[in-house]
């Protein structure tokens, strides 16, 4: 079983290197390059869950905190390198503490103070991702063009379409 638990991952990391840099050779240094996020932050955030839920049997829900913030960072730090988006991925590190006191509010003694720090930590990492969001959708950081236009185009074709229905009815 902890075989198939580690190749496992390995291979779907693996196949998606070999999916998005099929124009460049793969080496050891390429792999470690693009995935070191998921090969070392990663699991160290998932020990420190599986020490909380089976070693401690949930008696010590502190270990959520840095588990939660290093899956978050984890998970940020690979989209990131995956596809250069360092530039709009950075507000996930301001939800990563968000994440890990989320976590400890959800499975401790659920002290409602700390409600303060993750919401406002919340939607300060949301209220940048959206001002980035929408000023790379703006300028084409997506696919070479700006995204926004064509989403625009396909929401206005769809409010014609839709109006055309409701008429004939």
């Amino acid at each position: 079983m902890a075989k198939k638990a580690i190749l496992g991952p390995l291979l779907i990391l693996l196949g998606a290197y070999m999916l998005f840099g099929q124009s460049t050779g793969m080496t050891p240094g390429s792999i470690f390059g693009y995935f070191w996020a998921s090969l070392f932050i990663l699991p160290l955030g998932l020990f420190f869950h599986w020490m909380y839920f089976s070693m401690t049997h949930g008696r010590a829900p502190g270990l959520l905190i840095p588990g939660g913030l290093l899956v978050t960072v984890a998970i940020v730090c690979q989209i990131a390198m995956l596809f250069g988006s360092w530039d709009i991925m950075w507000p996930g590190f301001i939800l990563a503490p968000a994440v890990g006191l989320f976590e400890f509010y959800w499975f401790g003694g659920r002290n409602r103070w700390l409600l303060i720090p993750i919401n406002i930590l919340t939607v300060l990492s949301l209220l940048f991702f959206a001002v980035f969001s929408i000023s790379a959708l703006t300028t084409g950081v997506f696919l070479g063009q700006p995204v926004l236009v064509f989403l625009l185009i396909g929401a206005g074709v769809l409010l014609l379409l839709s109006s055309r229905r409701k008429v004939r009815h």
